[in-house]
């Protein structure tokens, strides 16, 4: 085995996450921006100030949080008038994956007033949730990316699927296909190891693959190294659990192809080497918690405007325009509307909007599932996801033409996960 990278380990079960310590230290400095004024001037009611968790510093930087959120507040101000007349406005604070940058926004939020925080795919978004509940503040998001987070319901929302949803429904593609064996990477993280040794390994034993997990160094990665060991395994599958950045799903395919590997290509929620190495791209395999441009031949008719929306106020921000700006949007925009369908917005707070977010029914996302929350055993409203392979002309086709839903069985037996 290569220096730097490690196999991850095999449990006999799936094992709780257990809770990480949180202690209420002092804010540290956080960057990522304060209140921004609405950029509709037509918006003449009390401004609702959320918080952000921007994961855009660190060696795993998520650039299109930034970008989608931004785009999101744009689109609620302009398309659909603010929230009943009310203007969302953002105090963005960074955040690098470690524990202590998640502390000290947390408490930034705080001390702002609040009335949520979006997780923005905060890899160590459990440190704050301690100091969140306490101040009656709620978490919301699209995937809760720390496990530990996704693990349990209490003063949480998630509009997408959880973490596990998207190995399930990826394994079970596979399984359909043939396949049983899979080689699969993450950023070397304590999160990416709790997937692995929790999730990855266990759920695929109970699908019928076998499952290899890799990590490779989020401050100096050897992709060629890594490419190279996974193609010694000899895989059905190889490829990426979770893409940190574009950077990193483009290097790893050209070296997966460099080193000789022909086998299927699984690339997490990877678009953008669609467009980079476009002769690498057909028959690759990705997963979303929502529709993604290039997807429109096969939507539905209402996700495709909503796609061309999206795509709009998204281009016009500085950050990439990928699944994290996608599914963030639509994060933001599918929070206005649930608000703004409360039989009242007088004295909203952090456990008004809690309440509202938990009380929905069957309602019709932005760019996902029609979804129902409120569950005392998850965080999350669906465990529904999307498989694409990527086609000949670069489209993305859903493998099963709709939404996957992993089996109950199995996701039963992850805390958190249903």
């Amino acid at each position: 085995m290569k220096a730097g990278m490690h196999t991850g380990s095999t449990p006999s079960r799936v094992l709780l996450s257990a809770g990480l310590g949180l202690l209420l230290t002092a804010a540290t400095a956080c960057s990522g921006g304060s209140d921004q004024p609405s950029d509709d001037p037509a918006l003449t009611g009390a401004p609702i100030k959320v918080g952000l968790f921007n994961p855009d510093k660190g060696p795993v930087a998520v650039p299109a949080v930034k970008s989608g959120m931004d785009a999101g507040v744009s689109y609620v101000a302009k398309e659909l008038k603010g929230v009943d007349g009310r203007p969302i406005v953002v105090e963005a604070c960074s955040v690098d994956g470690t524990p202590e940058s998640t502390i000290g926004c947390a408490n930034k939020f705080v001390q702002a007033g609040v009335v949520a925080a979006f997780d923005g795919f905060n890899l160590s978004s459990s440190a704050g949730i301690g100091i969140l509940q306490a101040a009656k503040i709620p978490l919301i998001g699209q995937i809760p990316f720390d496990q530990t987070t996704g693990s349990a319901a209490p003063g949480r929302v998630y509009f997408g699927a959880p973490q596990a949803s998207f190995l399930v429904g990826a394994l079970q593609g596979f399984k359909a296909e043939g396949k049983t064996s899979a080689t699969l990477t993450l950023v070397d993280t304590p999160a990416s190891h709790k997937t692995v040794d929790t999730q990855l390994k266990p759920l695929s034993g109970a699908i019928g693959i076998k499952a290899t997990g890799l990590y490779f160094s989020p401050t100096n990665p050897n992709f060629s190294a890594l490419a190279a060991t996974i193609a010694s395994t000899k895989p059905d599958v190889a490829g990426l659990i979770a893409s940190p950045n574009a950077s990193v799903c483009t290097q790893l395919i050209k070296n997966l192809r460099s080193v000789g590997y022909s086998g299927a290509i699984f690339v997490a929620a990877c678009t953008s080497f669609i467009k980079s190495d476009p002769a690498s791209a057909p028959g690759a395999t990705l997963y979303s918690s929502v529709w993604l441009p290039g997807t429109e031949r096969y939507a539905p008719k209402t996700a495709v405007d909503n796609l061309k929306a999206a795509t709009k106020y998204i281009s016009q921000t500085s950050g990439p325009a990928d699944f994290y700006a996608h599914a963030q949007f639509a994060t933001v925009v599918d929070f206005a509307k649930a608000l703004a369908a409360a039989p009242s917005l007088d004295n909203l707070t952090g456990p008004t909007v809690l309440s509202t977010l938990q009380g929905l029914k069957n309602f019709p996302t932005f760019l996902g599932p029609t979804i129902t929350c409120g569950k005392t055993t998850t965080p999350n409203c669906t465990t529904q996801m999307l498989l694409f392979t990527v086609q000949k002309d670069l489209s993305l086709k859903p493998v099963t033409g709709t939404w996957i839903t992993p089996v109950p069985a199995i996701m039963a037996t992850i805390p958190g996960a249903s």
